[in-house]
C-alpha cells in the first residue's frame, strides 16, 4: 500500500530491502556426514541496545557450502547505524535453543555496508575450532509490489547421467528437484525457491510455487529466471539434470509450447530431459493494513496467572506485589494494552485469570473471569483491565497447576464464529512458570491455528521457561501425533529480557514491539489461508 502524500508533515526514508544469504567452506562438525547449517539474522540498532533476532534461515543437511532459500528482509534506515551479526550452527536437534546445536561461527557488519557493497564476504569467527568458513551476503532492494505469482510444474524423462544411470539405465531413476534462480544487480544469480524432492520417478509433478512476485523478479518481467533441475544426493553432492531460462512474461503466457522448457547443461546441446509449466497464476494480495481500513477488527483478550508460584501478593518478592512501581504483570499488560486499544472500537476488554481460588466457595478455576463478574466480563479499556486485576489479587487466593488450555479454548470458541475476515482475536497470556498441561496446550493450538487467532506468552519472572520456546514454532512447526499446526500462531517473550534496560519508557517499547512484531503477519497468513478479501477489493 503505497504511502499517503500528507503536505507540512514528515516521514523517515526507509526502503525494505531483501538480504540473500549463503555460506562457503564451513566446519564439519559430524563425522559420518557433513554438517547442516543454519543462518540466524541479528540486528541492533542505538534506540534497542541489544541483538534482536530478525530471522533464522532454514537447515540444508549434508553441506558445507549452502545457499539459503530463506530471505531476512530488514527496513534501512539511511540516518540510523544498523549492526548486522549473522550466526551459523550445525542443526543436531529439533529444539528451538539454539545452546542445543553446534556453534560453526559468526560475524558482524553494518546494513550501510551490505548495501553499499551490494554483495559482501564476511569470514566467520569464535568457533572453537579453527575458524573456518565465510558468509555470502547479497541485498536487494524489494519493490512495493504485493502481488503472488502460483506456477505448478511437472517434468518429463528427466534423465540421471551418473555411472548408475549409464550401467542400469533400464533400472535407475531420478530423486528429481527444482531450484529458482533470479539474477542479481550483479549478473550473478541468487537463490530464490527450492522443491521438495519427489521419490523415483523420470517423470514428476512438483506441488505448487507459490511466491512474492518482487522477490522473484522485482517488478521487472523481463528479468532473467534459471530453473535447475537436480538429482537429489543423499550425501548433498546433488547431480545436475539439466538447467533453462525464462521470464515472468514468458510464464505468463500459460501452459502450452512456450513453457515446455528442455532441460540441458551448459556447453551441451544434449536434452536431458522437459520441464513444463502445468498452470500459472497471478494474483494480488494485501496487506494489513488493508484489511484494517476497511473494517476488520481486533479483539484482545488477556488472560493472568494467579498460580501460587508467583509468591504471595502480600510478600515484596511476589510477582504480583501491588506497589507504586508497576510489577512485571502491569508492565505486560500496559505495553500490550496501550498498542492493541487503538485497533479495537469499544475498547471493552474481555479478561481472564487461570490457577487460583475464586469466592465464594474457593474452587479452583483455570478460567475464570478477572472481574470476578460472569453476568458482564467485560474491562472498559486498559485502565479497566489493571482495576479489575488489582481487585482480583486481593480476592483470590494463589493456588495452581499451570493450565493453558482452558484459557485458549476459551478464546477459539468466539474465533470459530468469525471466520469470515471480519474479527480477528488476540490472546496475551502472561505467566511465571513451566506449564503443567503442554499436551492439551499443544492440542489447543494445533486446533486454533485454523482460527482467525494469535497466541502471545509472556514470561515473567526467573523460570525456566525452555519448553515455551516448543510452542513459538518459528523453525519447526508445532506437532502432536501426527497433526501438524497449520499455521505459526503463537509468539513467547521473556520479561526479564526487557530488565536491563536503564529507562522504563524504551523497556516498554521494546517489549511491546517484540511481543506484537508477529502479528501482521499471522493475521495476513489467516486472511490469505481463507482468501479473504478486504471489503473494498471485492466485486
Amino acid at each position: 500500500m503505497a504511502k499517503l502524500f500528507k503536505p507540512g508533515s514528515s516521514t523517515e526514508p526507509t526502503s525494505e530491502i531483501e538480504l540473500s544469504l549463503s555460506c562457503r567452506n564451513l566446519l564439519d562438525c559430524d563425522v559420518f556426514s557433513k554438517s547442516d547449517p543454519m543462518c540466524v539474522v541479528y540486528m541492533k540498532t542505538p534506540e534497542s541496545f541489544k541483538w534482536n533476532e530478525i530471522c533464522r534461515t532454514e537447515c540444508i543437511n549434508n553441506s558445507l557450502n549452502p545457499d539459503f532459500v530463506t530471505k531476512a528482509h530488514i527496513l534501512y534506515r539511511f540516518e540510523v547505524q544498523q549492526l548486522i551479526k549473522l550466526e551459523v550452527y550445525d542443526i543436531d536437534s529439533r529444539l528451538h535453543d539454539l545452546k542445543c546445536q553446534d556453534f560453526l561461527g559468526s560475524c558482524e557488519t553494518t546494513l550501510g555496508h551490505i548495501v553499499s557493497s551490494v554483495r559482501v564476504i564476511l569470514p566467520l569467527k569464535g568457533a572453537k575450532a579453527n575458524n573456518k568458513g565465510q558468509v555470502i551476503v547479497k541485498a536487494e532492494e524489494l519493490p512495493a509490489c504485493h502481488d503472488e505469482v502460483t506456477l505448478y510444474f511437472s517434468g518429463r524423462n528427466l534423465e540421471r547421467s551418473d555411472w548408475t544411470a549409464k550401467i542400469f539405465s533400464w533400472f535407475s531413476k531420478a530423486y528429481p528437484f527444482l531450484e529458482l534462480h533470479k539474477v542479481g544487480e550483479d549478473g550473478q544469480y541468487q537463490l530464490v525457491y527450492r522443491t521438495e524432492v519427489v521419490s523415483w520417478t523420470n517423470n514428476p509433478t512438483w506441488k505448487p510455487i507459490t511466491l512474492p512476485v518482487r522477490s522473484l523478479c522485482g517488478t521487472d518481467f523481463d528479468r532473467d529466471i534459471k530453473v535447475i533441475s537436480y538429482h537429489y544426493r543423499q550425501n548433498g553432492n546433488h547431480l545436475l539434470i539439466g538447467e533453462f531460462h525464462t521470464t515472468m512474461h514468458q510464464l505468463k503466457k500459460g501452459p502450452g509450447p512456450e513453457n515446455e522448457h528442455k532441460c540441458i547443461k551448459s556447453k551441451s546441446s544434449k536434452i536431458y530431459g522437459t520441464v513444463s509449466l502445468n498452470h500459472f497464476e497471478l494474483k494480488k494480495t494485501f496487506t494489513f493494513l488493508d484489511y484494517i481500513m476497511n473494517g476488520t477488527q481486533i479483539n484482545c483478550t488477556f488472560a493472568i496467572d494467579f498460580t501460587a508460584s508467583n509468591g504471595d501478593p502480600k510478600d515484596y518478592n511476589s510477582l504480583h506485589y501491588l506497589s507504586n512501581r508497576p510489577n512485571q504483570y502491569e508492565q505486560a499488560l500496559s505495553a500490550v494494552g496501550d498498542i492493541i486499544q487503538d485497533y479495537d472500537s469499544d475498547k471493552m476488554f474481555p479478561a481472564l485469570g487461570f490457577g487460583a481460588k475464586i469466592p465464594p466457595q474457593g474452587n479452583v478455576s483455570h478460567e475464570f473471569f478477572l472481574n470476578l463478574q460472569a453476568s458482564d466480563p467485560y474491562c472498559a479499556g486498559i485502565e479497566g483491565v489493571m482495576n479489575a486485576y488489582h481487585h482480583c489479587i486481593r480476592s483470590v487466593e494463589l493456588y495452581g497447576p499451570t493450565n493453558f488450555s482452558p484459557v485458549i479454548n476459551h478464546v477459539a470458541k468466539f474465533a470459530q464464529a468469525f471466520q469470515d475476515g471480519s474479527q480477528y482475536f488476540i490472546l496475551l497470556i502472561i505467566t511465571d512458570g513451566v506449564i503443567t498441561d503442554m499436551f492439551q496446550t499443544k492440542q489447543a493450538i494445533i486446533q486454533a491455528s485454523t482460527l482467525p487467532m494469535s497466541i502471545i506468552i509472556v514470561g515473567v519472572g526467573n523460570a525456566d521457561f525452555a519448553a515455551m520456546e516448543e510452542l513459538d514454532a518459528d523453525t519447526v512447526p508445532l506437532e502432536i501425533r501426527g497433526v501438524r499446526a497449520t499455521r505459526d500462531i503463537t509468539q513467547f517473550v521473556s520479561f526479564k529480557d526487557f530488565q536491563s534496560y536503564d529507562n522504563p519508557a524504551v523497556a516498554k517499547a521494546n517489549l511491546a514491539r517484540e511481543v506484537l512484531a508477529e502479528i501482521p503477519t499471522q493475521f495476513v497468513g489467516y486472511m490469505k489461508s481463507k482468501n479473504v478479501i478486504p471489503k473494498n477489493q471485492q466485486k
